[in-house]
């Protein structure tokens, strides 16, 4: 599946809940599936910045994809990166940096966060974006 259509897929099942406290347990049971991070990637140099309890991601490419992982303390941060790599794992380096984060808007996500969590967001896709520029380079 292209980005785009992972994200309309997202968009689909966020407007099938009545209101957010619904839209919260959705998030914080898809943080519950989350693959659980190595704990060798469980380092310092992969805790993100900016973001109020920690998250540690990491990438790797397989062929030409970028695969995430990763992992919060916090159940509810845990839940918005297992969207996030929902949407951005095993995609190109070149399709994650030419797609937009619309998504997090039209889903209301954003503004329903507090402003440290939502800061703690937008570090998150900036991460994924990085991740995405350093491994293009190695393609």
């Amino acid at each position: 599946m292209t980005i785009k259509e992972i994200q309309e897929e997202i968009i689909d099942e966020f407007s099938m809940f009545e209101d957010w406290m619904e839209r919260y347990e959705y998030i914080i049971e898809l943080g519950k599936s989350l693959p659980i991070i190595a704990d060798e990637y469980k380092l310092d140099e992969n805790l993100i910045k900016g973001c109020q309890s920690k998250v540690w991601m990491h990438s790797e490419i397989d062929t030409d994809k970028i695969k995430f992982t990763a992992d919060s303390d916090a159940i509810l941060t845990k839940g918005i990166v297992a969207l996030l790599l929902r949407v951005y794992s095993d995609q190109t380096p070149k399709a994650i940096l030419e797609a937009d984060t619309n998504f997090i808007d039209e889903i209301g996500l954003k503004e329903h966060l507090s402003p440290t969590r939502a800061n703690g967001l937008v570090s998150m896709v900036k991460q994924i974006k990085m991740y995405a520029i350093a491994q293009q380079a190695r393609i």
